[in-house]
């Protein structure tokens, strides 16, 4: 790895905080809300975007440096060890009510960034135990299902109402975590119906997957309470829907407003650079390893983050993800921020 490519390191800042806020306590135990929702978005903001893409000759030197996959392994032992820290210093007991708030909202937003995140750029890979680690990591968002639901729903659906996922234009945030929370969970469940029937196979069976998924859950869910206290499997769950209401806003600010055209046939047309909202603001590719190039992700899945392209013709936010999740938490100043900015893409 070259010095330019080391920044993809401080993306471990974001646990690194979360260790802090565990082991320090006190007002530390905010240090990944602080960084998350102030220092990144302020830093993402002032830092210098770049069009830039990689040459042949560099993609295929960072496509063949295995550095850039061991980055994201290192996440999946890395999020379980600060859960097993903080599972096990809650059940020790003596916490202020302000601490637990703390910790538990920065031990989120890592299931959010380094786990959710993370299980999407490795759901995408074709290796087996890629695709393992990332439900390993969905596991601890109890979110299982969006391995299904976003492989096989989402990329096929972008940019229609047919997405639960493909917020609407002048949709808030707030409705919009209701409908693609519970339609992403359905649609999961109907992919997978559909796939057992293609294949003859009974609903009870090791290759349902989503079946599985719930058992898992649970089971996870169970553990930490056998084993560190009931009191504590709350806190397990709060995480969880912290985790994944944190994707959920990437997801809304990801294709708000962005349609497909209908066709005569009534099929849609086919997903384009113009489909995703991108943003070349440095921080926010660093932290999110690349996703921010979300339409180059469309064109081609499988394309790993080091090598994501900018496109011209894709549209691009005014501000870095990070400030524009934090904008999209004000539906009024959110929609007039963006309507405006919304290419005629849709039918």
């Amino acid at each position: 790895m070259n010095w330019k490519d080391s920044k993809y390191l401080l993306a471990y800042l974001a646990p690194l905080s979360t260790f802090i806020a565990i082991y320090y306590q006190g007002y530390w135990s905010y240090a990944t809300v602080i960084l998350a929702f102030a220092i990144i978005p302020i830093l993402d903001y002032l830092s210098p975007s770049s069009d830039k893409n990689l040459t042949e000759d560099e993609e295929v030197s960072k496509l063949s440096a295995t550095i850039f996959d061991w980055l994201l392994y290192s996440n999946v032992p890395i999020l379980w060890g600060i859960m097993w820290y903080f599972f096990s210093t809650v059940s020790a007991g003596g916490l202020e009510t302000y601490e637990l708030i703390g910790m538990t909202w920065s031990l989120g937003i890592i299931v959010s960034t380094i786990g959710i995140n993370v299980a999407h750029e490795l759901g995408h890979r074709v290796k087996k135990s890629e695709q393992l680690m990332s439900k390993t990591l969905l596991l601890s968002a109890l979110y299982m299902h969006f391995f299904i639901e976003h492989n096989r729903g989402h990329h096929k659906n972008i940019a229609t109402d047919e997405d639960p996922a493909s917020s609407r234009l002048n949709e808030n945030l707030y409705s919009f975590w209701f409908r693609s929370t519970f339609g992403g969970y359905r649609s999961a469940w109907k992919l997978e119906n559909e796939k057992l029937k293609k294949q003859g196979t009974s609903f009870f069976s090791l290759k349902n997957e989503m079946l599985l998924f719930q058992i898992i859950q649970i089971a996870y869910l169970i553990s930490v309470g056998l084993y560190f206290g009931w009191f504590v499997v709350p806190y397990a769950i709060i995480i969880a829907i912290t985790g994944f209401l944190l994707l959920e806003t990437v997801n809304y600010i990801e294709h708000y407003g962005l349609r497909r055209k209908k066709l005569p046939s009534g099929r849609y047309e086919n997903v384009t650079m113009q489909h995703s909202w991108n943003s070349n603001h440095e921080m926010g590719r660093i932290f999110l390893y690349e996703l921010t190039r979300h339409s180059d992700h469309h064109y081609k899945a499988t394309r790993k983050f080091q090598v994501l392209r900018h496109f011209d013709e894709s549209p691009q936010l005014p501000y870095g993800y990070p400030g524009s999740m934090l904008i999209s938490f004000l539906p009024p100043l959110w929609f007039n921020l963006m309507n405006d900015k919304i290419p005629n893409t849709g039918s």
